[in-house]
């Protein structure tokens, strides 16, 4: 690693040249063949991708994604001739879109229950022939547009959908600049030089904006969901700052200490480097054992925050050394150098971080309760935690999703947003009677509140059912009515039949995927918990850190899952985040975790590896604890301070998911900074003592060695 830093900082130019003909060629490249991204997932075996597949084969032109053009008076009625004739009109030109399948007008006869009871609001679902994602976003808008030049100061005009949304959904988020500017005032304030001010927060930006062209290139390549930019972003500002600022501080310790620049470049990198290579490598594993729950909507995220910790780590390991051959002593202010040079600096073994380091020695006890106390605390929400997926009525108000639900709720009932399709094979007559008999059962079912008549495709080979529950799709009754249905209500019904009949509809594929996930989740939190006990264990030849980390990871996900369930599940950020509630999104677990526990790692990493670096050199368990912590409290809070505000930055996003991405992982890095690193671990270290660095001999000689210090460190033991 040194010859590595060695090596940037002597051919400073030609580095820092390389990163920016990579970022601009790269986007020049991205931007110029666009992106393709894609928000489709598949279940197979489940019962909504049997339905699915049935009701694509037998009625291919209602085979798409289903968008809802909703109306109201606010006088009159929707039938009145003036509205009926415009409103009719609309329908004609929607159908004539090329995408288009059907529209299912209110004012057909066999539509007529699409009226509301007080006539004052309708709808009409525009079914397309292909899924909302192939459909381009110049047709969606024509389909607003048509929709829209009807509005009147009686008639309002609405649209909800899939895609609707997707031409709705936020571009950016004002977070990344908010985060920006945050991040470089706290790191102006820890530093106290504007030079090295900039350089993590340069250095991650650069990182940030090529890794942002790659994944777009390889959306064209695999299936990249399009929130997945927005996660990159908060992904790769959080860490890149984060591994900038760890080696930007070693390098400025170093050359307070009178080291020659070019060797406190090389230095930098062959400890801070090493620390943040292994970091790194472990948001990686983390961030890729989404593989192990085959899903593929899961493994295109994976992929692309993947890539952007892996240039951020790069840009970290190369162009920071390079830039210090630029600014070599510059990373202090004149101030600072004029301290050094007359040898006035501060005394380390005075700081704040030193003297809290005694703290936590004399009462290791007591705070390891209280740390305790408090992360039970916050988790107890967890243990409500509902997954599922949010509907448009969480939507921003004012947006013409969020007010065609709020119509459809208003005029017809909540279940109105979240229909079921009930489809059945048709081989037989017998079938056809089945279907029949579940339909008359399903009218009289509690948590139903309508049941279309059956309609049967052109070949007589399917049939469907049009199901209306009295509750939202987001609603955990309406999944309990799925499952009631497919467990015992239709079961019951075809006793002693044959016929193959399935609960689909958008509303059951979301169900079927909150189920999925939550069903490998304990697989995929053992995964990932085992394949970072299993790099600590190599790093630290230790079976006490690694089992510690890995308890503490699972302490910091629980307490900040508790508080993402308090905030969007129980309703209490309603007001302050302009959201609606409900469930948490199914995948936001699996993603907000793995980075998590890589996160997490980072600071275990950069904590332990000071106090094994001490230990190795006196063997003094305590004194090894102590000077871990006051040498990388400060850097850790910084750092974490930063990541707090990037990612609590991105609250202002228009997407809910986004929002719980930021809340939920802000909370995390929190209680992981300063209650887990700063108050529990050391505390915990303190109480096992020398135990903490115990590891069988013979357990010893069969690892390999994976060192996170420079070797001469290991040597010199």
């Amino acid at each position: 690693m040194k010859a590595l830093g060695r090596f940037a900082f002597r051919k400073k130019y030609y580095v820092i040249g390389f990163w920016l003909i990579a970022l601009f060629g790269i986007t020049a490249i991205s931007q110029s063949v666009g992106s393709n991204f894609s928000d489709s997932f598949s279940l197979p075996g489940t019962d909504s991708t049997k339905a699915l597949a049935l009701l694509g084969k037998a009625f291919p032109a209602q085979a798409g994604d289903t968008e809802t053009i909703v109306f109201h008076v606010k006088s009159g009625s929707v039938n009145d001739p003036a509205v009926k004739s415009a409103m009719q009109a609309v329908f004609a030109k929607e159908a004539q879109l090329p995408s288009v399948g059907i529209v299912k007008s209110p004012y057909d006869p066999q539509n007529a229950l699409q009226v509301s009871k007080d006539q004052q609001t309708a709808y009409a679902p525009i079914v397309f022939r292909i899924n909302a994602r192939l459909i381009k976003n110049s047709e969606v808008q024509s389909l607003v547009n048509i929709g829209k030049a009807a509005t009147t100061s009686n008639l309002e005009v609405e649209f909800g959908g899939q895609a609707v949304g997707q031409l709705n959904a936020p571009k950016g988020s004002p977070g990344e600049f908010i985060g920006i500017i945050a991040a470089g005032v706290i790191l102006f304030i820890s530093f106290g030089s504007f030079f090295a001010m900039l350089l993590p927060l340069g250095v991650a930006l650069l990182a940030l904006g090529t890794a942002t062209g790659i994944v777009t290139l390889l959306t064209h390549a695999m299936g990249i969901a399009s929130f997945a930019p927005i996660l990159g972003s908060l992904i790769g500002l959080g860490v890149g700052v984060d591994y900038a600022l760890f080696i930007v501080s070693r390098y400025r310790r170093e050359i307070a200490q009178g080291v020659d620049p070019e060797d406190a470049a090389a230095k930098s990198i062959d400890t801070s480097g090493r620390a943040v290579l292994f970091a790194g490598a472990t948001v990686c594993i983390a961030l890729l054992g989404l593989f192990v729950l085959r899903l593929s909507f899961l493994n295109g995220v994976a992929v692309a925050a993947s890539t952007t910790v892996l240039v951020t780590m790069a840009a970290s390991l190369t162009l920071l050394p390079a830039l210090f051959g630029v600014m070599k002593r510059r990373v202090h202010s004149r101030r600072s150098r004029k301290s050094i040079d007359s040898g006035t600096a501060k005394d380390h073994e005075q700081s704040i971080w030193a003297k809290w380091s005694r703290t936590v020695a004399k009462a290791p006890r007591s705070l390891t309760l209280g740390a305790i106390a408090v992360i039970v605390i916050l988790a107890i929400p967890f243990f409500s935690l509902q997954l599922g997926s949010s509907d448009q009525g969480n939507n921003p108000k004012g947006t013409t999703t969020r007010s065609a639900y709020d119509l459809l709720a208003q005029g017809f009932g909540p279940g109105t947003n979240g229909p079921l399709q009930v489809i059945a094979a048709l081989r037989t007559p017998a079938d056809k009677v089945a279907l029949q008999k579940v339909a008359t059962v399903l009218a009289s079912t509690p948590g139903i509140v309508e049941v279309s008549p059956v309609i049967t495709s052109a070949d007589g080979s399917v049939g469907l059912l049009q199901v209306i529950p009295t509750t939202g799709p987001q609603n955990i009754k309406t999944s309990q009515l799925i499952k009631r249905l497919r467990n015992s209500v239709i079961p019951q019904a075809l006793a002693g039949s044959t016929t193959k009949i399935y609960v689909g509809g958008l509303t059951a594929i979301f169900d079927d995927f909150a189920t999925v996930i939550g069903g490998k989740l304990p697989l995929f939190i053992g995964v990932i918990i085992l394949l970072g006990c299993l790099l600590l264990l190599l790093a630290f030849r230790s079976l006490v850190i690694p089992l510690t980390a890995g308890i503490m990871n699972l302490f910091a996900a629980g307490a900040s899952f508790g508080i993402v369930v308090a905030m969007f599940q129980w309703g209490w950020g309603q007001k302050l985040l302009n959201i609606g509630s409900g469930p948490i999104e199914a995948f936001l677990p699996v993603i907000m975790l793995a980075i998590l526990f890589g996160l997490s790692m980072d600071y275990q990493v950069f904590l332990v590896s000071r106090m094994h670096e001490e230990w190795v050199h006196t063997k003094e368990n305590g004194k090894a604890v102590i000077v871990g912590q006051t040498e990388t409290g400060r850097i850790i809070t910084s750092a974490a301070l930063i990541m707090i505000t990037v990612f609590s930055s991105f609250v202002f996003g228009g997407e809910k998911v986004i929002k719980e991405f930021g809340i939920g992982l802000a909370s995390a890095v929190f209680i992981d900074a300063f209650v887990l690193r700063t108050i529990l671990v050391p505390a915990l270290m303190h109480l096992f003592g020398k135990s903490n660095w115990w590891i069988p001999k013979w357990l010893d000689k069969s690892l390999p060695h994976l060192s996170v210090e420079p070797a001469e460190v290991e040597v010199s033991a």
